[in-house]
């Protein structure tokens, strides 16, 4: 169990780490149309919600196909659970839960990073 627990975590930072890393990707490589946004009036919280969007709906079809995955996984590993069905809704849902935290935190970085970009320093850089 602990070893199950131990890599359960693990894949839930490397999970983290790869939405955060991808969307910091994004911000960086869409700074220049980050600016003209903002330098034609865009406020920080639509950047805020295109940032957010973009990462979540990553989030949401990983979850998606895990949740997929996990059900029909679930009898392959029905004889090593004990206490808890297979199928167990209160489980998965805590766990699309968990991920949804965890995915939401992960893309709150990046997408603050990018209201915090200059319209006239990335108008000037042309």
């Amino acid at each position: 169990m602990r070893i199950a627990v131990t890599i359960a975590g693990l894949v839930l930072v490397l999970a983290a780490v790869g939405i955060y890393g991808v969307l910091s990707r994004a911000v960086i490589q869409r700074r220049h149309e980050i600016g003209i946004r903002m330098a034609l009036g865009a406020g920080p919280s639509g950047i805020v919600g295109l940032f957010m969007r973009e990462g979540l709906k990553l989030a949401g079809i990983g979850l998606g196909l895990g949740l997929i995955a996990a059900l029909f996984l679930s009898r392959v590993m029905s004889g090593l659970l004990f206490g808890i069905e297979p199928t167990d809704p209160l489980t998965f849902g805590g766990v699309a839960i968990l991920l949804l935290v965890v995915a939401t935190t992960a893309c709150w970085v990046p997408t603050r990073r990018a209201t915090r970009v200059d319209p006239v320093d990335t108008l000037k850089s042309d």
